[in-house]
């Protein structure tokens, strides 16, 4: 058990975080767009030690994305606490909007989506007041129109919880800490001490990514700013720093009283041939401790950014970034050689459950994929990966298949985006067998190197070893077969998979897959699966 707070909390694709208190125990929530279960809900008893207990979105029948890409879907979720009850709010932004899920288990079952009316805007949060009242809290465009790109405003309005309509006015209480700010998001109000106080963010979700705070006697009055905002950014520290983009922020106090700020950040790595830092794991979760002085918030007060550790108490570890920022303390371990207890809750799938093109008992010992159409579609695929989560990691499965026709393949993949990611895969092409290595940038395919197979992988005797090395800014590909190396190819670039080239809101997942021109023609058996940092 960790007795000391190790940044990044949640390491990888795990972004726009929220947690809330209950009943002695800390549960957080963060995005997961279009990936499947949606809106992952972990629990703490210290705020140091987390553990993954179940998804808020979990069934077909509550949602679903086909056809979306890969950062749409669910924008920042809000998990909060109330009379027993556990609400998680969020954004569905191609189907539907602004909606709520309960639970009175943060582990499940969450209940069918209850969408709310009239609700413009993203990055909606609940605030149950202590008069009975609930406020809906979100973003949206200037109402008088936008003067430019991410002129928004944070606005409130009283909502009946039971019923999910939103009753009286709207009111426009916040467009930001700076003159001209662009997007003002991810608002938080809080109730300490006789005040509300907003948290939110603004400034983008790139590098002039901050935190800021204001607050007013009611709800709805006169709200006035910090002086002192923002209260966290990185962004005075330049992008060459270790931790960049600092932003959407919430709030809790924990069982011995001391208070903590859960953000997002990034950690980027140099892309060898520019130079420029990229940011291939996506958004991660920060944790920071938060001090009040003069009824207002300060983080980190013994350095003013966000630390690497923090002990329970607070107190900053200073620790060398050079040496620590490309390593993952919170990094899960996955080496399996035997599939028979089934995937656990840290597998994900694009857009939509598996249904059967998955299987953990038709093979004993076995993950049998199905294939489905090509992994690059936004149409249903078989997809099951896991979120990358350091900059120097091992990724490799060991196949055995027996394709059937042309465009047939399965393998491993760093997927970014179905435009942007690197496909190490056993293929079917003018009736042979062989190994390819394909880079997928700005949605073009391109070989980068092919290998035939002296046989078919069909059988344990012909099975095909697939390993994607990655060492920062570079992977290194390998295939076995047997005792023969068959294909080897060292320093492909790793920036394709960053935001930075992609775009988009996610991080690069890691895992397996299967295709074809026709679903289900051909089956895949992975005997073996290894994720881990080095």
């Amino acid at each position: 058990m960790k007795t000391s707070i190790n940044n990044p909390i949640m390491p990888g694709f795990a972004p726009d975080p929220s947690f809330c208190a209950a009943n002695g125990k800390f549960y957080l929530a963060t995005s997961t767009f279009t990936y499947f279960p949606g809106i992952p809900i972990y629990e703490s008893d210290d705020c140091a030690n987390w553990k993954l207990v179940g998804h808020a979105i979990s069934r077909p029948e509550q949602m679903e994305f086909a056809g979306e890409n890969v950062s749409r879907g669910l924008f920042a979720p809000t998990i909060r606490y109330n009379n027993g009850t556990f609400y998680m709010i969020c954004t569905d932004v191609d189907k539907g909007g602004n909606f709520f899920v309960t639970a009175t288990d943060p582990a499940g079952p969450w209940s069918n989506p209850k969408y709310i009316k009239n609700a413009p805007g993203i990055d909606p949060s609940l605030f149950f007041d202590d008069d009975g009242t609930v406020w809906y809290i979100g973003t949206r465009p200037a109402p008088e129109g936008c003067k430019y790109n991410g002129n928004w405003e944070i606005w409130v309005q009283r909502i009946d919880i039971e019923k999910a309509e939103l009753v009286g006015e709207s009111t426009g209480i916040w467009r930001g800490a700076l003159k001209n700010c662009v997007w003002p998001e991810g608002p938080h109000v809080f109730k300490i001490n006789g005040w509300y106080y907003l948290m939110h963010a603004e400034g983008g979700t790139g590098p002039e990514h901050a935190v800021c705070v204001a607050r007013c006697r009611t709800v709805t009055g006169e709200w006035e700013g910090f002086k002192a905002n923002p209260i966290l950014t990185h962004r005075h520290m330049g992008k060459f720093t270790s931790i960049v983009n600092v932003g959407h922020a919430d709030l809790l106090c924990d069982n011995n009283g001391k208070w903590w700020m859960v953000c997002l950040a990034q950690r980027p790595v140099l892309d060898c041939k520019e130079g420029k830092p990229f940011t291939m794991l996506g958004r991660e979760t920060f944790f920071v401790p938060v001090e009040w002085q003069d009824e207002w918030p300060l983080c980190s007060t013994e350095t003013g950014r966000v630390e690497w550790e923090y002990k329970l108490d607070g107190t900053a570890v200073v620790k060398d970034s050079k040496k620590v920022a490309h390593y993952s303390e919170n990094a899960e371990t996955t080496e399996i050689s035997d599939f028979s207890a089934g995937l656990d809750n840290h597998w994900i799938f694009l857009r939509e459950a598996p249904k059967d093109d998955i299987s953990t008992t038709e093979r004993p010992g076995a993950l049998r994929l199905w294939s489905q159409n090509a992994i690059t579609s936004l149409d249903r695929v078989c997809y099951a990966g896991k979120r990358l989560q350091a900059h120097n990691t091992i990724l490799s499965a060991t196949i055995e298949t027996a394709l059937k026709n042309d465009k047939d393949a399965a393998g491993i993949v760093l997927f970014q985006s179905n435009q942007f990611n690197y496909r190490l895969q056993v293929s079917m092409t003018k009736g042979k067998v062989a190994a390819q290595l394909i880079k997928a940038e700005a949605g073009t395919d391109t070989v980068l190197e092919c290998a035939a197979l002296k046989a078919m992988p069909a059988d344990k005797e012909n099975a095909v070893c697939l390993t994607a090395d990655i060492t920062e800014a570079t992977i290194a590909f390998t295939v076995t077969q047997g005792a023969d190396k068959v294909l080897s190819v060292a320093g492909i670039d790793a920036s394709i998979l960053s935001t930075e080239k992609a775009g988009g809101f996610v991080g690069t997942t890691a895992g397996v897959f299967a295709e074809s021109a026709e679903p289900r023609s051909f089956c895949a058996d992975i005997t073996s699966f290894v994720l881990k940092q080095k």
